[in-house]
């Protein structure tokens, strides 16, 4: 990455930072009306507040002309947000050598998926897809793990951004890895489990990462047990991205809840809580054992975090609703990419849930100790960044994969 092009990027930043502070007046809603003021960003799913039901969570650059990759000539795209060479440097990762496998589960079907991803993958050096090992490639499944048939395509809905987004960031951090997109039928919890626990009992997963969330219910204790808690495997969920506030299933104290930054530069790494991310106190889910922070009695979001705030985000590439390359962010780009890390690091336990982990390895984190998303007066570490585990980064954003 340029100096000159992390220049730009964090006096961009530093203007969507100034916008967001000044419209910021402590709750949730202020502080997605402050990320929708910035005027240059949309979600790509509609939110929905029905118990039950989840939106994605990608947010899409709308000042940045999209371009197909012919314009480019098959090589790196320019000015699109970071690509993978400049997460690894960002985050200290090793290469990937490994063959794992790693699922996303998103709803409804994108048929430009399989091409879509070979197309980021070429443009950015990757290797192709390896069909005799399965490494680099993508398989596509419905929400019981089989190929077909697939759900209907998702047409306007934005979910076909949400899964070129998460293929896109599994490979660029894991290259080796086998990736599952797991495609619900329609984005209720209950289909979406489904794919969570097929991705685990059918497909093998090692990491299963969840781009979307809801609000919380009195029923996701339940939800966890029928869907999202899967001894042995990293199951990541994506924070929310209205600032202040707790979603499902990243509430869950058997998932591994991810939170968002702001990173004008990648090398050296430059990091910040971003006003976007969720973070808080659920109202629902037990404390888990590996937390013992006082100011909240149940479960608190977040555990680690990665890049999210879309005006430093990440270079993806969609033909089916988008117009190729595009830059996005939201906290559906730091699910995948920590899920990613989970497999690059492939030091699983059978028995143990992997959430748990960067909670025993805190030096192998980068502590984010500047910026918030909201206010919380009472108990301030819940939407500050502070030294030690704040609630919008947990304990931090990866610093190898050593604490994974």
């Amino acid at each position: 990455m340029s100096e000159r092009f992390n220049r730009s990027r964090m006096a961009r930043s530093a203007l969507v930072a100034s916008a967001a502070l000044a419209l910021t007046v402590g709750t949730a809603a202020s502080a997605a009306s402050a990320q929708a003021a910035s005027h240059n960003v949309r979600r790509a799913c509609a939110v929905t507040h029905t118990p039950g039901v989840a939106s994605c969570m990608a947010l899409i650059r709308t000042d940045i002309t999209q371009k197909l990759e012919a314009a480019f000539g098959g090589k790196v795209p320019v000015g699109f947000g970071y690509g993978p060479s400049d997460l690894t440097t960002a985050y200290n990762l090793p290469p990937s050598s490994t063959v794992l496998n790693v699922a996303v589960v998103d709803a409804f079907n994108d048929p430009n998926a399989v091409s879509d991803v070979a197309t980021y993958r070429s443009s950015w050096g990757l290797p192709a897809c390896n069909t005799t090992t399965g490494a680099g490639c993508l398989t596509v499944t419905n929400q019981n793990g089989a190929t077909s048939p697939l759900p209907a395509n998702s047409g306007t809905t934005g979910w076909a951004t949400e899964e070129s987004l998460d293929v896109d960031m599994v490979s660029a951090i894991c290259p080796s890895c086998h990736i599952y997109l797991v495609e619900a039928n329609q984005p209720s919890i209950a289909d979406l489990g489904t794919g969570v626990n097929s991705a685990v009992s059918v497909l093998h997963a090692v990491a299963v990462s969840n781009s979307y969330g809801g609000s919380e219910s009195s029923s996701e204790t339940t939800w966890d047990t029928k869907w999202f808690k899967h001894a042995g495997v990293a199951v990541t969920a994506s924070a929310g991205d209205s600032g202040f506030g707790v979603s499902y299933p990243s509430a869950s104290q058997w998932v591994t809840s991810v939170g968002g930054t702001t990173m004008p530069t990648t090398s050296p790494r430059t990091e910040t809580v971003w006003s976007g991310t969720g973070s808080g106190c659920s109202k629902f889910e037990p404390k888990p054992s590996f937390q013992h922070h006082k100011g909240c009695k149940h479960r608190i979001a977040n555990d680690v975090a990665a890049v999210a705030d879309p005006n430093t985000g990440v270079a993806i590439y969609d033909t089916y609703d988008q117009g190729g390359w595009l830059e996005v962010g939201g906290t559906s780009v730091s699910s995948p990419i920590i899920a990613s890390v989970f497999a690059l690091a492939n030091n699983i336990t059978a028995g143990t849930f992997p959430n748990s982990y960067p909670y025993a390895h805190t030096g192998n984190l980068n502590d984010i100790t500047v910026g918030s998303n909201g206010s919380c007066p009472t108990h301030p570490f819940l939407c500050h960044g502070e030294v030690g585990y704040d609630g919008p980064t947990g304990f931090g954003t990866p610093n190898g994969d050593g604490a994974f």
